[in-house]
């Protein structure tokens, strides 16, 4: 049908797909499928995970599929505000993202199912928690089958946790270029030799590596087929994998930007005039969903989010989105996700393709972006003109809240007291050119106690 759009990263799976029509979102069940989906939802599976927060509802509708020919059923699960991906993540939404798959696996097995996928991007983040969001991930369970979403879970997450406690907080960006998961061969060369001490870390990372490399290529025997894994083992195996991954800890200290607002130097009455400010700004334009560009640890986007708007906290440093996730995680807060974002590099789009997983400008746009004590720093320590950045912000939004601080202020003599001074456009008049061609300027207020400047602008 002329109005059907696939969503391109959902074709992996033989058992359905996704698809949309006229901007709603629908999953189609396939009759291959059918033994599985109905076990899933006679056995009481899907209604103690749904009650639990932990699997996306759905409706069953009495929708056309997108293909007759193999199509069982159709489903309509609740839409996700922001998908979001595992290089996005902080460490503590990564690892909760791994609880959250190991403690399915555990519920399914209880009812006589067991998850056929344990991919990372199969769980989304929804009102502050992680949620499974791929329905049909789940197989009958059969007595001395090994777990076959047992590489894919050691792949696409503890790998990658292990190497961002182990060896660099970032490591989790590789997620960009292993989309399919850290080879375990590599993780286990690029992990230091202590862990080898580590018993669940030596046995699904490093004697599975070896495994992997052993056995590649090779069908497994009659024999080894023939043993199987009980369910006492099988459960065992779950439970070593949740206890590995609940020793990787990590301490949100030592980056840049983590204590930025302890050294900002606004005094405490423009700190909250400026908090005023930003505000009366959203009270005047009224938003349903705010990007906060270099959030830091959400203080400006909690404004937003408090009031019940969907807010997504971008930032770049990975201590400062940890400690904005565990406030959230603390406070119950529904409103807020916290995310990693390079703006000089934001996510692309990437997998078969280049359709698999979707750009940041692809995901949507905010009806309003807050860009507070940003511009000078992709301005002068990264050389984007603003001109661009004028640009990407007008394929972002509608609205924009930006702070604009001027070369006197002490942060912006701290960017140039390192470099030349080559930003001859950087100064007032030069900002507001440069915004004035894709945004029209509706308040230009200056920040009380400082040389800063906010302003509330509208696409054109």
């Amino acid at each position: 049908m002329s109005d059907v759009q696939r969503v391109a990263a959902s074709f992996r799976d033989p058992s359905g797909f996704l698809f949309s029509r006229e901007g709603i979102l629908y999953r189609q069940v396939n009759r291959s499928y059918q033994k599985e989906y109905e076990r899933l939802m006679d056995s009481g599976l899907y209604s103690d995970l749904v009650e639990s927060g932990y699997l996306i509802p759905h409706t069953e509708v009495n929708e056309d599929p997108a293909n007759t020919d193999l199509a069982y059923k159709v489903i309509q699960p609740e839409p996700v505000g922001f998908i979001s991906y595992p290089y996005e993540w902080g460490f503590s939404q990564y690892k909760d993202a791994a609880l959250l798959t190991l403690e399915i696996e555990k519920r399914a097995l209880a009812h006589g199912m067991s998850l056929k996928d344990a991919s990372a991007y199969n769980v989304q983040f929804q009102r502050g928690h992680p949620v499974l969001v791929d329905t049909i991930s789940f197989e009958i369970y059969q007595e001395g089958k090994p777990w076959v979403a047992y590489r894919q879970f050691c792949q696409h997450f503890l790998a990658p946790l292990a190497l961002m406690v182990h060896v660099d907080i970032r490591m989790n960006q590789w997620l960009r270029i292993y989309i399919d998961g850290v080879p375990l061969d590599l993780a286990s060369r690029l992990l230091p030799r202590r862990t080898r001490w580590n018993f669940p870390l030596l046995t699904h990372i490093h004697m599975h590596a070896s495994a992997q490399k052993r056995y590649a290529g090779k069908a497994p025997s009659s024999a080894a087929l023939s043993r199987g894994m009980s369910k006492v083992s099988f459960m065992g195996l779950i439970y070593s994998l949740e206890t590995a991954i609940r020793k990787l800890a990590w301490q949100p200290t030592g980056t840049e930007w983590v204590e930025y607002y302890t050294e900002t130097n606004y005094t405490e009455d423009g700190f909250a005039h400026k908090r005023q400010l930003v505000e009366q700004f959203l009270l005047r334009i009224q938003p349903k969903t705010v990007w906060d560009l270099g959030a830091n640890t959400g203080i400006f986007s909690r404004i937003a989010s408090e009031r019940g708007i969907a807010t997504l906290a971008f930032d770049v440093d990975p201590a400062a989105v940890e400690l904005n996730y565990l406030a959230c995680k603390e406070k119950g807060e529904a409103n807020l996700l916290p995310l990693l974002m390079d703006l000089t590099n934001p996510s692309p789009s990437l997998g078969w393709q280049n359709q698999e997983r979707m750009s940041l400008q692809e995901r949507g746009k905010a009806d309003a972006l807050l860009a507070l004590a940003l511009i000078h720093h992709l301005a002068i320590s990264n050389n984007v003109p603003l001109e661009n950045m004028a640009s990407f912000f007008h394929a972002l939004t509608r609205w924009l809240i930006v702070e604009f601080i001027p070369k006197s202020d002490s942060q912006v003599q701290r960017l140039l007291s390192t470099r030349d001074d080559i930003f001859s456009e950087y100064h007032q008049e030069g900002f507001e050119r440069g915004f004035s061609s894709y945004f029209t300027i509706h308040a230009t207020t200056p920040i009380r106690g400082s040389q800063r400047i906010l302003y509330l602008m509208e696409a054109r």
